[in-house]
């Protein structure tokens, strides 16, 4: 009888590498959840928003389906006129198609950074239809603005980006930790009957396992944006030649510049030289470069330098060609296609396009918004979970082995192995490690303090 209830406990006991992986999984759920259940909810609206944005802003985005378009120089000279300016627009977004508005882009000094004033122009009518903040290279509009700036960064600037890079570093440990467990639980006949609790947790690991593939994608895409591991991870693909080409913008005779990410603001000595004529030349000799997607950019550069012409069309992985002209004299500069990107700069630019649901259209908004609200049902699942078993937990404390201790139970091997992988990634992803440490730090307070409060009920 002894030996047979030693045996069973002796199965059901945990080795020290599940120990390990089950209390770092518990404390992923109790510390960082949260941040990551934020950032599920509000990426998921984020992802629906085309939709939202094409009935909120119907009035701006729709023009006239029948008809001649007028000239692209005329359309934007309107646009000049409706803002009482005769500087020339940063980029224009010609009409992709009939029944749709052309967007005329200014520098805007009330705007915040990378925001500029878009003007909205019937193409057929050149009557105004709007005018309406945009942000970036994205060109999204002021819903879009506000849910992709809380996403971020709850609205706090540089400094809320710390909630989300917290996120996206756990998800993949939280996910394969998960993984993990699940792969070496117990034999049913060692766990105990069914009960509420292990019903959500069948729940739980069910949804973890079906939604695996795409939590992982959210953490890689999600560390590729961030402020301090996203900057780690543009100097190694630097390093390593896999940063995305982009055409120079030098002409002959000037420094060397490349394109960036935003849409420069230039100042009024920096304006560019040209007219809206300028704007129509370089369109027509893109298309003749090859730039044939239906949606095109003109993005106008300071004076000295070349334009760019770039297209945007980022539902289809392959319409991302760019060139560069002379203003002056429309000579083509220079030419990137797609084709002659690295393959880590095309996996780079199809994961920030499906991360933030363009990819692909509606497809790609489905499968984002079913990955996010599973993310967010496991957590609520697992805050129930805990709920359910708090007070048995808090009194486990007083017996628990902490993170550190685990660790010392391993062979030297793994005790190796886990201390190395932590310092990589720790320096890798540095907000990673940060809390790492302070995870430790408030493990070792959290056992003291139950082991202290049960020894002073004892005596």
């Amino acid at each position: 009888m002894t030996r047979h209830a030693s045996s069973s406990n002796a199965q059901a006991r945990p080795t020290p590498l599940r120990a390990l992986i089950l209390r770092l999984h518990f404390y992923i759920g109790l510390f960082i959840a949260p941040f990551m259940l934020v950032a599920a909810i509000s990426g998921t609206l984020y992802a629906l928003t085309p939709q939202l944005e094409a009935f909120i802003y119907h009035d701006e985005l729709t023009a006239t389906r029948q008809g001649t378009p007028k000239p692209l120089d005329q359309q934007i000279e309107r646009a000049q006129r409706a803002l009482g300016t005769t500087e020339l627009p940063v980029a224009v977004r010609p009409a992709p198609e009939p029944g749709t508005t052309t967007r005329i882009m200014f520098n805007d000094a009330s705007l915040g950074e990378y925001e500029h004033r878009a003007v909205f122009v019937d193409p057929v009518t050149l009557e105004i239809k709007g005018s309406l903040p945009a942000y970036g290279t994205s060109g999204t509009l002021a819903l879009r603005i506000t849910l992709d700036k809380f996403h971020r960064a709850l609205l706090l600037g540089d400094t809320g980006r710390l909630y989300s890079e917290l996120a996206a570093s756990w998800l993949w440990i939280a996910a394969l930790g998960g993984l993990a467990l699940w792969l070496t639980r117990p034999s049913r006949a060692a766990t105990s009957p069914e009960t509420r609790r292990t019903t959500l947790n069948r729940w739980h690991r069910w949804l973890g396992g079906a939604l695996m593939l795409g939590l992982l994608f959210f953490s890689a895409t999600g560390l590729t944006w961030s402020k301090w591991a996203g900057g780690n991870i543009a100097e190694l693909r630097h390093t390593f030649g896999w940063a995305t080409p982009s055409v120079s913008l030098a002409l002959s005779g000037s420094a060397p510049e490349h394109g960036h990410q935003h849409h420069s603001t230039m100042t009024h000595d920096e304006m560019a030289s040209g007219t809206p004529a300028t704007f129509a030349r370089l369109m027509a000799q893109a298309r003749a470069a090859g730039l044939d997607s239906g949606h095109l950019e003109i993005q106008a550069k300071p004076a000295g330098t070349a334009w760019k012409v770039r297209e945007i069309d980022r539902r289809w992985p392959t319409n991302v060609d760019e060139a560069a002209f002379d203003p002056t004299t429309g000579r083509l500069v220079d030419l990137v296609r797609f084709e002659q990107y690295p393959l880590a700069a095309k996996l780079t630019r199809w994961g920030i396009d499906a991360h933030m649901g363009i990819l692909f259209g509606w497809l790609n908004q489905l499968i984002l918004a079913t990955v996010g609200l599973g993310l967010a049902t496991m957590i609520v699942l697992g805050y129930r979970m805990w709920w359910l078993r708090r007070v048995r937990a808090v009194q486990a404390q007083h017996g628990a082995r902490t993170l550190i201790t685990l660790w010392r139970a391993l062979s030297i091997k793994a005790r190796l192995v886990t201390a190395a992988a932590l310092a990589v990634f720790g320096w890798i992803l540095p907000v990673l490690g940060v809390s790492a440490v302070i995870m430790l730090i408030l493990d070792a307070l959290i056992v003291g303090r139950a082991r202290s409060e049960t020894d002073t009920a004892s005596g």
